[in-house]
Parts: structure tokens; sequence; C-alpha cells
């Protein structure tokens, strides 16, 4: 495949996958999750790589989610490629548990929305003493019904969790730190170097046992994939409401979106 919306390299045991739209904060859209998909399936199972970097393009963003500029009809479709909800965004959370390499969040900005679900499955997150994090869904008519709500509450526990999807707050890297959230945090100078460490000693390691580990990880919480599933058709047909629009409206009219209007 050739890549328009990443950079996808590998070399020293290391594969190394970006997002590279860092003139949206690094916003993914349909293109943009297909992409990541075949790099995590190519280097997913290549013997010559023992650790996977997800990372964005650019100082200002890991990711802050779905791109609202690429729906032009604001319901949810996302330009032309179509999987449940738009894009196969499912696929590409469930691709990342499921490949036997650990996967490390290189965090050196924005984590919003869907970009903060992606750093939370990854099986470590690095981040910039700069990075921030938090959910926007119910402030934008969306939200994520399976690995970004259940398993964001596995790992910093339920009141947490309905705080920050309830409240969409931003939250520091110290204090995503402090939640379970993020692994280590580094001045942003340092940030490269230390995921280099950290990868470094995992290419080191034996893979068949991290591979088992992984999976022995997963075995507790594989059932929220298909909760996901289910809850990614209700909210397919959530997007077709008027409720749900509003919030991608009120985006791109600069404006605070008016929710009530649609309760009946």
């Amino acid at each position: 495949m050739n890549y328009e919306d990443i950079k996808y390299d590998k070399a020293d045991g290391i594969a190394t996958i970006k997002i590279n739209r860092p003139e949206v904060y690094n916003a993914f859209r349909a293109q943009t999750v297909v992409e990541l998909i075949d790099a995590f399936q190519d280097c997913g199972w290549d013997k010559s790589i023992g650790v996977i970097v997800l990372t964005g393009a650019g100082d200002k963003a890991f990711s802050t989610g779905g791109d609202q500029s690429a729906d032009s009809k604001a319901s949810g479709s996302y330009g032309e490629l179509r999987g449940t909800i738009g894009m196969p965004i499912n696929e590409l959370q469930s691709l990342i548990r499921d490949v036997p390499k650990p996967v490390i969040a290189r965090v050196q900005g924005y984590a919003i929305g869907g970009g903060n679900v992606l750093a939370a499955i990854c099986d470590i997150t690095i981040a910039s003493e700069k990075a921030k994090f938090g959910q926007v869904g119910p402030k934008m008519g969306s939200v994520d019904p399976g690995w970004g709500t259940a398993y964001m509450a596995h790992i910093v526990g339920e009141k947490k969790a309905r705080e920050i999807w309830y409240l969409c707050r931003q939250y520091t890297a110290h204090e995503a730190e402090s939640m379970g959230l993020v692994n280590k945090v580094v001045p942003e100078e340092q940030l490269d170097v230390e995921v280099r460490q950290w990868c470094q000693e995992i290419v080191e390691r034996s893979p068949t046992a991290i591979s088992i580990a992984k999976r022995s990880f997963n075995a507790d919480t594989d059932h929220i994939n298909g909760i996901g599933a289910l809850g990614m058709e209700s909210l397919r047909l959530y997007y077709d409401t008027e409720e749900s629009k509003e919030g991608g409206n009120a985006f791109r009219e600069k404006r605070k979106p008016d929710f009530r209007k649609y309760v009946k």
C-alpha cells in the first residue's frame, strides 16, 4: 500500500508508525485508519520486529481523534471509506491489542478523543511533559462504546473513567501518569531517547515470552471487543440523528453545541 496519511519504517527490531497529518493535529480520517491497519498487520507478525511505536508527526499532537473537517455531510461518513461508523476504528483498536508485540504510544502533545483511546489501548504509553490527555465525545455528539469506555475504566477505575467521559476535561501528562494512563513522563527533549531505551530493552527480551504475556494480559478484557462491536452498531444509528450531528456542526461553526433542543 502507498501511504498518504502515515509514515512507516522498520529498523533495529523497531517498527515506527506515525500519523502524518500535523496540519489537523494528527486527527484521523478513514484513509488514515485503513493505512494504520495495513502497517500494523505488516509489522505485527514480522519476526524481525520486537516492538512497535505509534506516534504522531510534529510537536503539537499524538492524535486528536476523528477528523471532523473530513466529514462533509456531518453524518459520521468520514468520506468515501465506510466502516461501521464511517471508519474501521474498532478493527484498528482490536489489532493493536492482537498483534503479539508490545505497542508503545509515544505522546508528544495532545492525545484527545480517539487519540486518547489509542494511547490507552497501547501496551505502554510514554509522554512528554507537554502532553495533554482527555475525551471530547459528549461535547461532539459522539462516544466510544467499547475500548474507550469499558477498557478505560479497567485502567483508571470506574469513578475516574466516568469523570473523564462525562466532563470532557483535559489532563496533564503527570495527572495522566498518576491515574495510570501513562507509564513514564519525561521532558520533551528527552522523549525520543526514553522511547528508544524502552524499545531496546524490549527487543532484548524473549519474543515468545512477551507474546504469551501479552495474550495473558489481554485475556481478562477480551470480552470488551464484543461489547465494542455491538456498541459501534448503536453508534452508527446515533450518528444519523440530529442530536449527534449538532456536535460536528457546532465545531465547524465555532459555537457551543445545543444538544438539549433535540431531547423530547
